[in-house]
């Protein structure tokens, strides 16, 4: 199998990182939707990665549907729970998350690929008000926990992780790390990991 996806693009980090934390081998097709000759459409029907591509030729998306089948895939310590209060807790931490990262790519598509003159100011202080909800809920979520859930790394500290990363990589002038100093610890000690020191975006 392999993954289609871009190496700026959050959800493709989100899914990398699992891919590298379940120790498997998920090798990188890169492609840009945006440009002329991009042929991520062959795949996903919505043009959108990242997109796995299975060795029958079948295609899984979005982020959240290839993480799930990813954790499947492997014995090794679920990043997903089963079930009960564990899994909905970490399954509440991807929507927050992915819901910053919505957020902030939103913002940066209406600044890269709107002309000036369509551009809304009013919808990205919408969005960047979503972002800096987000971020204070994650924050508060965190508290004083060393995981975001349970006593070891889940998808919940990726998804997180994943959307802070992206936030510093596009956005840097965001305060996050000087307003919620346990998110900056915390983005600090995944990026000690080498599935997260070698994703980062660029």
């Amino acid at each position: 199998m392999k993954l289609i996806g871009s190496l700026a693009s959050p959800y493709v980090r989100k899914t990398r990182i699992t891919a590298l934390e379940k120790g498997l081998d998920l090798p990188l097709v890169l492609d840009n939707v945006w440009g002329a000759d991009t042929a991520i459409q062959k795949t996903n029907p919505l043009g959108k990665v990242p997109c796995l591509v299975l060795d029958d030729g079948s295609a899984v998306y979005d982020s959240r549907v290839i993480c799930e089948y990813l954790d499947g895939l492997s014995a090794t310590t679920p990043l997903i729970s089963a079930a009960g209060a564990a899994r909905l807790a970490v399954r509440r931490w991807e929507a927050l998350a992915d819901g910053v990262t919505d957020a902030i790519v939103l913002v940066r598509l209406e600044e890269t690929q709107r002309e000036p003159a369509a551009r809304s100011a009013k919808w990205v202080e919408r969005q960047m008000g979503k972002v800096t909800a987000g971020i204070a809920a994650m924050a508060e979520g965190l508290g004083k926990g060393q995981w975001c859930v349970g006593g070891s790394i889940t998808l919940a500290d990726i998804c997180m992780g994943a959307a802070l990363g992206y936030i510093e990589f596009r956005y840097a002038q965001v305060p996050w790390r000087t307003q919620h100093p346990n998110l900056a610890s915390h983005y600090d000690k995944l990026m000690q990991r080498p599935s997260f020191s070698t994703t980062l975006p660029k």
